[in-house]
């Protein structure tokens, strides 16, 4: 029991320098626009596009490998390049320089997630899945407080390259850890059914295909990262320009409602998967379907509304409601896949949440403001009305999360062999 608990915390710590690397780029897209003179839309490509390209592409192979070989050795290997990309971040010097390191980043990470919730599934029983999926996601909010808070303390101190020299060494110690520390278990031994067939990509994409209720979680899980990380990837910039705040400012004020507000999101979320009533999927999705309605109202207020101080209270409901999803999401989907298909399954929801949140909101969010900006040149109102192009993808999400309720119970006694037993 300790062990397994000692193995998920690594797997947080996987996940929290994933989203710290990822993400701390957009805590400082202003200094780095201003001193490569740049576009919204231009520097929402260089910071964007690359990593999220190569994330994305990669991830079908490097998750084809987990569902293979040895999942620690990817994961420990994952987190080892992607930390070293970081620090070449702050090593940059051009335009090419930042735009290998952002590829680099990208396909290292490619490996982390997926292989991490594939070891997790392995070592907790399908009834905790959703419950650890969630302890996991724990490393969302924790990785978004050091992209944002410290990330813009250390650079309003010591310029935009220092964070990143800072933050990315610690994951080279993580993954030695995970290396050396954690054991490789067999696949599969916690569920009723377990295969020895490895089956292909093309494989486990038909059996997705089948099990109806994994693609509409898939689809809200996406969309609710679109709409919510979209509109996250582009607030420090609002913060600046539309109010006049430094990336320290900006960072200060969401970095802790990142922390304190998303963990306590996160950890409620995870003490309400173990309640009986919650074993039944169903009201799982349709509790997050309500959620995300509700706070997509909140978002359409913040960034409509010119009130600093409504804006930052409202930040203490909209913030933490992107962390709602993320643990029960995967939790759902590791029950929906069968054991050898985790690691794709994983890989199919990253690549169309990712495609969303850092490829189009990115560059589509830096190109309407450059569009809609007087001489298409990007002004602090346009980049407001860009962004809320964004907020009804949060009810399209909730759409996704009502519809699949219609075979959820069905797809994961398909997928697991464990029959539900919970009422509706």
């Amino acid at each position: 029991m300790a062990y397994r608990w000692y193995v998920l915390i690594l797997m947080v710590s996987v996940y929290t320098l994933s989203i710290t690397d990822r993400y701390m780029i957009t805590q400082v897209l202003e200094p780095i626009r201003l001193e490569l003179h740049l576009t919204a839309g231009g520097v929402g490509a260089l910071t964007g596009l690359g990593l999220g390209l190569f994330y994305i592409t990669m991830g079908f192979p490097i998750s084809w490998m987990i569902d293979r070989g040895s999942r620690r050795a990817i994961v420990s290997a994952s987190i080892i390049g992607w930390s070293a990309m970081t620090v070449a971040t702050g090593l940059s010097r051009n335009y090419w320089q930042l735009l290998v390191s952002r590829v680099g980043i990208g396909v290292g990470e490619a490996g982390g997630t997926p292989g991490a919730n594939s070891l997790i599934s392995d070592y907790f029983p399908a009834s905790r899945r959703p419950m650890a999926a969630t302890v996991f996601s724990l490393g969302a909010p924790i990785g978004a407080y050091f992209a944002s808070d410290t990330t813009g303390a250390i650079a309003d101190l010591h310029g935009w390259r220092a964070p990143f020299l800072w933050l990315g060494l610690p994951g080279v110690i993580v993954g030695l850890l995970i290396y050396f520390t954690v054991r490789e278990p067999r696949r599969g031994n916690l569920d009723a059914h377990i295969a020895d067939a490895k089956p292909s990509v093309m494989d486990a994409m038909r059996y997705l295909w089948t099990q109806r209720s994994a693609v509409h979680v898939m689809a809200a899980s996406a969309l609710t990262a679109l709409w919510g990380w979209g509109l996250m990837y582009w607030t420090p910039t609002f913060l600046n320009q539309v109010y006049g705040l430094s990336s320290g400012q900006a960072g200060a004020i969401t970095g802790n409602i990142h922390l304190f507000g998303g963990c306590a999101a996160t950890v409620f979320t995870g003490w309400l998967l173990t309640r009986p009533s919650m074993a039944d999927p169903r009201r799982i999705v349709r509790l997050m379907g309500w959620w995300i309605g509700a706070a997509t109202l909140v978002s359409l207020v913040i960034y409509t509304t010119h009130s600093l101080a409504l804006v930052k209270i409202l930040f203490w409901l909209f913030i933490p409601s992107i962390y709602f999803y993320i643990g029960p999401c995967f939790g759902l989907l590791l029950n929906l896949a069968e054991p050898r298909m985790r690691a794709v399954f994983c890989a199919a929801t990253l690549f169309a949440a990712n495609f969303l949140n850092l490829i189009v909101a990115p560059v589509g969010v830096g190109s309407i403001a450059d569009w809609l900006g007087p001489g298409h040149v990007e002004t602090p109102e346009s980049l407001r009305i860009a962004m809320l192009c964004l907020v009804p993808t949060g009810l399209w999400a909730s759409f996704h999360y009502f519809w699949s309720t219609r075979r959820i119970v069905a797809d994961q006694e398909r997928a697991t062999g464990i029959a539900l037993t919970a009422p509706a």
